[in-house]
């Protein structure tokens, strides 16, 4: 059976093995061994903590065989952006301007570097296996965080943003990172967005504090500010389609859009609701209906998207089910439908 838990320290190797084959552009994903485990140990610790107040760990799912115990995919939420290092971005201003003498008016954008220290949620570094794609498990390895955030909503901030990837050429190169940030930062690209999930120090020291007027450059690299990568779109699609809208924020990095939504207002959140279990048989229910993940959080997080049999809040259940999620009749899980209005 598929399940999506919550990451332990034993998952380390197969961890570091699944984020090598990430590309470059999943940047949060290029993690030397050392990056990892500091990860890896911070989520664990996020986990098992009780303290009520967001602070700024990441809650590390992974996706396994739950027989064979191999992992294919992760996904992750930070509780909180900012702190100690600030979390940069641009935002895009826009201002008329007007010229009587001349008769003429104006439309001015420019890039005004921003630093927020008490910040949102951020959902990010999901990447599954190519080979495992499909049957809803990459909409469900996503899905899992707001799950995640819907049962222990006190420690997520009451905002949730996405940094979505931006446009890139064919060969992998990023226009705006040529154009703009290349030209402050002058080392390659994924050298600089991974180093900044680290560190962002670098970030204020050789960023210029000054606004970049976007009519100064190139018509290629003003088209592309606030758009995705052509892999990223379906991700957008289902972040919209659970309520998240852009903003008028960009990635100073490759100037890919920043998607926000407040916490209580995202769609999978709402439809994660609390269940009991009334029945566990041998074999799993089989109906026509859509699959639901099922979550349980005894062991800090685990889930499972499985058919049940449902009477409002009610729920019958398969004996393998039960186990994975370590419950039985008359226990308490939760339960969220896999698309809005199913």
């Amino acid at each position: 059976m598929w399940v999506v838990r919550a990451v332990c320290l034993d998952d380390l190797d197969q961890l570091q093995s699944l984020i090598s084959l990430a590309t470059q552009g999943l940047t949060s994903l290029q993690l030397t061994s050392d990056q990892l485990l500091d990860r890896v140990e911070q989520s664990v610790f996020a986990f098992s903590r009780t303290g009520l107040s967001p602070r700024g760990e990441p809650f590390v799912l992974v996706m396994c065989n739950d027989a064979t115990g191999e992992i294919v995919g992760t996904s992750t939420v930070y509780a909180k952006t900012g702190g100690y290092q600030p979390f940069y971005s641009y935002r895009v201003v826009t201002s008329q301007h007007h010229s009587e003498q001349l008769g003429v008016s104006h439309t001015r954008t420019r890039l005004e570097l921003e630093r927020t220290h008490d910040g949102p949620t951020e959902i990010g570094s999901l990447f599954l296996r190519k080979k495992h794609r499909g049957a809803g498990r990459g909409r469900w390895l996503s899905l899992a965080r707001f799950a995640l955030i819907a049962s222990r909503p006190h420690r997520f901030a009451d905002r949730v943003i996405a940094e979505m990837r931006g446009k890139a050429d064919l060969d992998g190169g990023v226009p705006f990172w040529k154009a703009v940030t290349g030209r402050f930062i002058p080392v390659n690209f994924s050298v600089a967005d991974s180093m900044s999930t680290v560190c962002k120090q670098f970030i204020e020291e050789l960023m210029p504090q000054y606004p970049i007027y976007v009519d100064l450059l190139p018509e290629e690299v003003r088209a592309g500010i606030g758009c995705v990568h052509d892999e990223t779109k379906p991700a957008l699609a289902l972040l919209e389609g659970e309520g998240f809208i852009q903003t008028d924020q960009v990635d100073i990095f490759d100037a890919g859009p920043v998607v926000s939504c407040p916490k209580m207002q995202i769609g999978a959140v709402q439809r994660c609701q609390q269940a009991t279990v009334v029945e566990v048989r041998d074999q799993a229910p089989n109906n026509s209906q859509e699959p639901l993940i099922l979550v349980s959080d005894r062991d800090g997080f685990t889930s499972v998207m499985t058919e049940i049999e449902r009477d409002g809040n009610e729920i019958k259940i398969g004996s393998e089910v039960a186990r994975t999620l370590s419950i039985e009749s008359g226990s308490s899980c939760k339960l969220l439908t896999v698309r809005s209005g199913s």
